[in-house]
């Protein structure tokens, strides 16, 4: 163990600790830019002549696109690498803010969100490769950051799009602006140290043996690109050797083009088709209805937040917007908080994941029950950190059950299920909001009641199985 071979094995390669910092840098960037034109949407679209019904179905289209779409470019993801399809979607989004920003129509609006709609899942690839270059036990202290950074750039976004729509032309000032920014992203991640990744065994997937000598030649695993082929091969003899170096160089160029560039359309369907089946086959099914459950809950909260603390509490849509600015802060300042958090509950993401679901649940129904705007503070302080927790527990424990093989799958598939949530919680709303300014929460009370009790039928199996996995590893 004293090789000093094998003890590089343990150390964070530089490369890969520089590609953690740009992927923050690249969640910042690309909410903000994007939050600078989330808010002018609707008003831009009016402005084009659209009706109120037209203007929502226009608005609509990028939710349906998504729904159908993060999936698929999740899996694609893990198919063809992260580097060539984290730049594909920074492209075509940035060719889609473009776009927008040149739209005079209804027409060239709506062909405008289309590739956002289908290629705006640069984050979601980004996580899936932060769940590449670090271990299980790093996993959502990384998470939380990476949250973090891009809860920052959707806090300020909105500030700078504001300032820039007071002049002549803003919208489309922001909507090149946001293109530019896209761009710029997509040159960081080319510049990006891939050939330098190295991730070894340590606490991925369980599928690393402390016991096992650190000699074995067969301890490491190259991740190219962040995609999933294995590379197992002998060290060299000397460090210093040149020769082999630069065999492994030629290796990994070669490996690159096979699995990103050369390979046929016909057989990345074919994968793309085999990772999709096998994540709708496995038994996850209570996972991706505790995000369902909880995501419709969370949206309920927020859904007429401003409306309902004007007619509760005659709160002004001023005052009111500094309790939503100061609600975002918080959550975005609770992605550090992750990592502490999850060593105090020693990495038991099932208990940390109910309790988080019970805090949210309970600070629902004190919202929804709240006299005074003194305890609707209260519930906003700890519910942006409650559900920043458990977002980032559900996302760790699909890629622990499902492996980070396909991570990107894994991903895409539940951001597809919060599509389905935006999808039914705007319906669900305007229900609840008949019978009572407290009916949203309300409901989003008994949702979260409904994924709690979910859990507490489940964890227990989910921890026998563990304990079975953990015995065939043994034996």
């Amino acid at each position: 163990m004293n090789d000093p071979r094998c003890s590089s094995l343990y150390r964070k390669p530089r490369g890969r600790t520089r590609i953690i910092h740009c992927v923050y840098v690249v969640g910042f960037m690309d909410l903000f830019g994007v939050s600078m034109i989330i808010p002018l949407l609707s008003h831009h679209v009016k402005a084009l002549g659209a009706s109120p019904t037209v203007a929502g179905i226009v608005g609509s289209t990028y939710g349906i696109l998504q729904l159908f779409s993060s999936t698929i470019v999740g899996s694609w993801s893990d198919v063809v690498g992260r580097q060539y399809s984290l730049l594909t979607c920074l492209l075509l989004s940035a060719l889609g803010y473009g776009l927008l920003g040149m739209s005079t129509s209804i027409a060239l609006f709506v062909l405008a969100r289309i590739p956002v709609g289908l290629f705006k899942h640069s984050l979601s690839i980004c996580r899936a490769l932060l769940s590449d270059l670090v271990s299980e036990s790093e996993r959502p202290l990384v998470m939380g950051h990476f949250n973090a950074a891009s809860s920052v750039g959707f806090i300020l976004g909105p500030v700078v799009g504001g300032y820039l729509t007071e002049h002549d032309g803003g919208f489309y000032t922001s909507s090149f602006t946001c293109a530019a920014i896209f761009i710029i992203n997509a040159g960081l991640v080319w510049m990006l140290p891939w050939s330098e990744t190295l991730v070894h065994f340590n606490d991925t997937n369980g599928s690393n043996n402390t016991s096992k000598p650190c000699h074995d030649d067969h301890c490491r695993k190259s991740v190219h690109n962040g995609s999933h082929a294995n590379s197992y091969s002998s060290l060299p003899s000397s460090d210093t050797e040149p020769s082999s170096r630069a065999l492994r160089k030629h290796q990994d160029g070669l490996r690159w083009r096979e699995v990103s560039l050369l390979q046929a359309a016909w057989r990345q369907l074919s994968s793309v088709g085999s990772k999709i089946h096998m994540v709708a086959s496995s038994d996850m099914w209570d996972l991706f209805l505790v995000r369902l459950l909880m995501a419709i809950a969370i949206m309920l909260y927020y859904s007429n937040f401003s409306l309902a603390m004007e007619e509760r509490f005659s709160l002004k849509p001023k005052a009111t917007g500094y309790l939503i600015s100061y609600s975002s802060m918080l959550g975005a300042l609770a992605g550090f908080l992750v990592g502490p958090v999850t060593k105090l509950y020693k990495n038991n993401m099932p208990a940390l994941l109910l309790h988080s679901t019970v805090l949210t649940c309970s600070l629902i129904f004190l919202y929804a029950a709240a006299p005074s705007v003194w305890q609707v503070l209260l519930t906003s302080t700890f519910f942006a950190i409650s559900t920043t927790i458990g977002r980032t527990c559900i996302t760790d424990l699909e890629l622990q059950r499902g492996g980070v093989q396909a991570s990107g799958t894994l991903i895409g598939a539940g951001q597809s299920v919060t599509a389905v949530g935006r999808v039914l919680a705007p319906l669900l709303s305007g229900l609840a909001q008949e019978f009572s300014p407290c009916g949203p929460p309300s409901l989003g009370v008994l949702l979260a009641l409904a994924a709690v009790g979910l859990l507490l039928a489940r964890i227990p199996k989910w921890d026998r199985r563990e304990m079975t996995k953990t015995a065939k590893v043994t034996d």
